[in-house]
């Protein structure tokens, strides 16, 4: 293996928590040369820059990637090292296993719910420390393929609800504003506006639902929007995507029941639909299809087709 194997390219998005990252990255260079741990850098300049700074790096050799912001930033690393894998050959004697990268996130972004679900500290000094142990563990890839285009799903994703309020926030934030505020004036926005939209959704080839619906979310983690769990039940490793279906009911008795989104009980609710499937297809049933938002980015339109890939790739993660 060349040297560069096992250095880490850390790849820094400068305007990740709201400007801060610049000054945290400065300390996190100084704990990564105390701890004796081989790294380089590269800023992000534009939307986008990340993944096209992963790929090349993967394809210079580097297997082993830091994203130094939020969710939207591990988001793009984890895209760029996923484009580079699937335009592999995999005749190839230089073929590279999904499970040979290695994804960390040194969290500084307003929204850090990935590394939750891997018990990851909000805390740059700790997670140098589990780079330096190498504490790792495998994780399932999730593929959308959506209007002839492919992405990739890290964490969570979500149709309706979630995809129209990080519709509005990365508009505010792509005209510069930021702030921890920008997603609870969008939530309000939402709610505002509230309303219903058709799907058919397949799983694994069987139709589980076909009719109006409010939200729909899909993880392979539990965590999303700042603490919520809408896939209470996901599991990280089990090669399943799990589902959260909330169909269109009288609101008035669900008012209660949201608290549950934040307990880990929402899976309790009556009348909200729970699937696990490796596969499951989304088909709009009108002339207005929803947009989608995977990890947080708005990425298109249903129909959309989920799917766990049978290789897993390598990722930080702290035992409980």
């Amino acid at each position: 293996m060349p040297k560069k194997d096992r250095t880490w390219f850390a790849i820094v998005n400068p305007h990740a928590g709201s400007g801060k990252t610049i000054s945290e990255w400065v300390k996190a260079q100084k704990i990564l040369r105390n701890e004796g741990v081989s790294y380089t850098y590269e800023e992000t300049r534009y939307a986008g820059h990340a993944e096209e700074i992963a790929r090349a790096a993967a394809a210079r050799g580097y297997r082993r990637f830091v994203a130094v912001g939020g969710d939207g930033t591990a988001h793009e690393v984890f895209g760029g090292i996923m484009r580079f894998y699937d335009a592999q050959n995999p005749e190839s004697e230089d073929f590279v296993k999904l499970n040979d990268f290695v994804l960390a996130v040194i969290p500084i972004g307003s929204g850090n719910d990935w590394i939750k679900s891997h018990n990851i500290p909000h805390d740059t000094e700790e997670v140098v420390k589990l780079l330096k142990a190498e504490s790792f563990a495998l994780q399932d890839v999730v593929r959308a393929v959506h209007n002839d285009k492919v992405d990739y799903m890290l964490n969570i994703g979500g149709i309706g609800f979630d995809s129209r309020i990080c519709s509005i926030v990365n508009d505010q934030k792509a005209n510069g504003k930021a702030g921890k505020m920008l997603y609870a004036k969008a939530l309000v926005r939402v709610i505002c506006n509230f309303y219903s939209f058709p799907v058919r959704v397949v799983a694994d080839g069987s139709e589980v639902y076909n009719g109006d619906c409010y939200t729909m979310a899909f993880g392979v983690g539990k965590w999303s929007g700042g603490g919520m769990r809408q896939v209470p039940d996901a599991v990280l490793d089990d090669g399943f995507l799990d589902m959260m279906l909330a169909p269109n009911l009288p609101i008035a008795p669900l008012i209660p029941q949201l608290p549950k989104l934040f307990s880990g009980k929402f899976n309790t609710v009556p009348g909200i639909i729970f699937k696990k499937a490796k596969v499951i297809e989304v088909f709009p049933l009108d002339e207005n299809p929803e947009t989608i938002e995977l990890d947080g980015e708005v990425l298109g339109n249903v129909p959309v087709r989920f799917e766990t890939i049978a290789e897993q790739i390598t990722v930080l993660h702290r035992p409980e």
